[in-house]
């Protein structure tokens, strides 16, 4: 069990929680918290005068004042009015790192919930209750309203929720599917089923549960962990392109990475050379007499190092606001104080995701420029489409195009979501970050760039095949042999498909890397 405190909350914990089915609890110095913070609202609902979120309307009707007999009403409407979400529900691994990444920022102390709801959160989410939470309707302030009020409202027993008993990644986290899911059914039958009673809403409480940016937050942390690990598969795939195009190892000599200074690409070019060391392909070309390289290979480290720092930059940005409290208003129980401000504003996750697209843009285009050489002979050499039969065979002349196809949706991608506001609630919310649609984009990203990935790693294959009897080196013919275990060689033409979704996989789960048994940073 993972034990919240609302401070330590790591990003391997996250994907522990979203994909592997960890629970959670809490620490008692967080339910400690959590009670003084409440004791602060149950005082204030009982004053006259008008406190935000506990006796007054919500957004333009901060000024209504609503009497006491209606202040438990006030909570239920907000959830099933804020619920308006559109769109394919988020998969449940997003929705679980959400209800976590929740329950984590309520431990804090700074929301004024009540502990027997948070505990019905966690219990929620450690029985395998999942509600449905459309993608689409939040402008990442304030905060990711929608989606929370579609994940709340299960908890007063409304809306709708999967149940699942049991939780398997597969071979890899590129397509986690819950088992024992039986569909959607009420939010009502799903705590039934869980064996868990509706609650009923306390002053503030519906508040607490819907203002803060972890829908966001948990798209930006699961593609900043899919990103690190795509980050190691294309430095693998990388090296496998650039022998089986017969290129230089020169370039990544240590020191011309350590005058520049850039630890990304300094990492990078380490794996590289690792990866390369012993390689009998490279010994063969030695006295070659090529000067240098094109710059897919020979600027491989600059390219995919600068794409690491941006997700370095991504993950610290995940670190912080993963731990933050982002409610509104803020109850500083130390000071018997209630606070309005607007730490729910998604700004810093808007712009992070947006920067994890940039980097994952970088690995693919430059993915799929050392695809089209390995293909076209007039630049790698070897046979046109990386068929021994051209003409008769087409070989591998469509994985490329598609991997074309796919950097130019990524492109598109690109274009930062947190570039653009728009006013929301008469103005009062003048503006407002996109993170949601940022995170949602980085999502989309990392998928269309495992697949670029993909279509490296069956044409780079191909290429050490075609080679042979020239061998390629220890730790990448460790990763050829684990591929072709699994998509065999290119002998006569076949539908790739299914080839290109195993390799997807096996980069979405990090076993390429592992296979190399070396150490790929």
């Amino acid at each position: 069990m993972i034990e919240l405190d609302g401070t330590s909350l790591t990003l391997d914990h996250l994907v522990a929680i979203a994909y592997d089915g960890e629970t959670i609890g809490l620490t008692d110095a967080a339910r400690q918290r959590v009670r003084a913070a409440r004791a602060v609202v149950d005082r204030f609902a009982q004053r006259d005068e008008p406190t935000y979120g506990i006796n007054t309307g919500f957004g333009k009707f901060a000024e209504v004042r609503i009497p006491p007999d209606s202040l438990g009403t006030l909570q239920v409407n907000l959830l099933r009015s804020h619920a308006a979400g559109v769109g394919d529900p988020l998969p449940v691994p997003v929705v679980r790192a959400t209800m976590a990444l929740r329950a984590n920022v309520l431990a804090k102390g700074f929301s004024g919930i009540r502990l027997e709801t948070l505990e019905r959160l966690i219990d929620a989410l450690n029985r395998g209750v999942h509600p449905h939470v459309p993608s689409r309707g939040s402008v990442g302030a304030s905060g990711d309203l929608a989606p929370l009020a579609h994940l709340a409202l299960v908890l007063i027993g409304e809306g709708e929720a999967l149940v699942s008993h049991e939780h398997t990644q597969g071979s890899s986290r590129a397509s986690w599917t819950p088992q024992g899911v039986r569909g959607y059914q009420s939010g009502a039958a799903a705590l039934r089923e869980a064996g868990l009673e509706p609650i009923v809403l306390a002053p503030k409480e519906g508040l607490a549960l819907i203002n803060g940016t972890q829908p966001s937050t948990a798209l930006l942390g699961l593609a900043v962990a899919g990103a690190e690990r795509l980050a190691r598969a294309a430095d693998v795939a990388a090296a496998m392109s650039i022998d089986g195009l017969q290129g230089s190892s020169k370039p990544f000599d240590r020191r011309i990475h350590d005058a520049r200074g850039f630890p990304g690409q300094s990492i990078s070019a380490g794996n590289l050379v690792e990866l390369l060391a012993g390689s009998g392909i490279n010994a063969a070309h030695a006295n070659c007499g090529r000067v240098q390289d094109a710059y897919s290979m020979r600027c491989a480290a600059q390219v995919h190092g600068a794409a690491r720092d941006a997700f370095a930059f991504a993950r610290r940005t995940f670190d912080v606001e993963a731990n933050a409290a982002t409610d509104n208003p803020m109850v500083f129980a130390d000071t018997d104080e209630i606070v309005s401000g607007g730490n729910f504003h998604g700004a810093p996750v808007a712009l992070a995701s947006d920067v994890l697209c940039l980097g994952l843009v970088q690995f693919a285009t430059i993915s799929e420029r050392r695809s089209e050489r390995l293909v076209n002979p007039a630049l790698s050499g070897l046979p046109a489409f990386l068929t021994r039969h051209g003409g008769l065979q087409s070989g591998l002349m469509m994985a490329q195009v598609t991997a074309a196809a796919l950097t130019s949706e990524l492109k598109v991608l690109a274009h930062p979501a947190g570039a653009d506001t728009i006013p929301t609630s008469g103005n009062a919310e003048d503006h407002v970050s996109m993170s949601m649609s940022a995170g949602l984009k980085a999502a989309q990203a990392l998928e269309l760039a495992r697949a670029v990935i993909a279509i490296e790693f069956l044409c780079a294959c191909q290429a050490i095949d075609l080679l042979a009897p020239l061998r390629t080196s220890p730790a990448l013919e460790r990763a050829h042999d684990f591929i072709r275990a699994q998509v065999p060689a290119l002998d006569a033409d076949r539908s790739t498909s299914r080839d290109l979704a195993t390799i997807t996989e096996l980069i979405a789960g990090g076993e390429i890397e592992r296979a190399c048994a070396t150490n790929v940073n």
